[in-house]
């Protein structure tokens, strides 16, 4: 069995909370509101768990911090483009195979009463196969 057929191990960090301006309504820009973010990781931690070392994994403290300045900077409107810039941010570590991220917004503007507005997406990298790289459009 090669790592690739080995089933990612998944790490979870859930209900990061952090305070953002994200929303289409001037109210929602101007006043801010909780978000909350939930994150699952897939990767190997097998190298981890022999080592004992953090060096050799995903460092979820300072991807919690990273998550939540990903919330706190730059207001957008839709909780899908904040999730994929969370989604970016936990890609960066070369070891995270695929993640899930869950961005929760539990003070919507709904004129109704509900428990919760989430989105949840699954970004992935997949190194490029030697085959399929291209230079300028010819296969090379």
């Amino acid at each position: 069995m090669t790592i690739s057929d080995h089933p990612a191990d998944r790490l979870a960090v859930r209900g990061i909370e952090a305070f953002g301006h994200h929303g289409v309504f001037e109210a929602e820009r101007r006043d801010g509101q909780t978000f909350l973010v939930d994150l699952v990781l897939h990767l190997d931690a097998r190298e981890a768990a022999r080592t004992d070392d953090l060096r050799d994994t995903v460092d979820y403290g300072t991807l919690v911090s990273s998550v939540k300045a990903d919330v706190e900077s730059d207001p957008v409107d839709l909780i899908e483009t904040l999730a994929e810039r969370i989604a970016r941010t936990c890609l960066q570590d070369a070891r995270v195979r695929c993640v899930e991220v869950t961005v929760h917004k539990p003070h919507a503007p709904i004129e109704a009463t509900f428990g919760d507005v989430a989105l949840t997406i699954t970004r992935s990298t997949t190194p490029p196969s030697p085959a399929g790289r291209q230079s300028n459009g010819v296969p090379s």
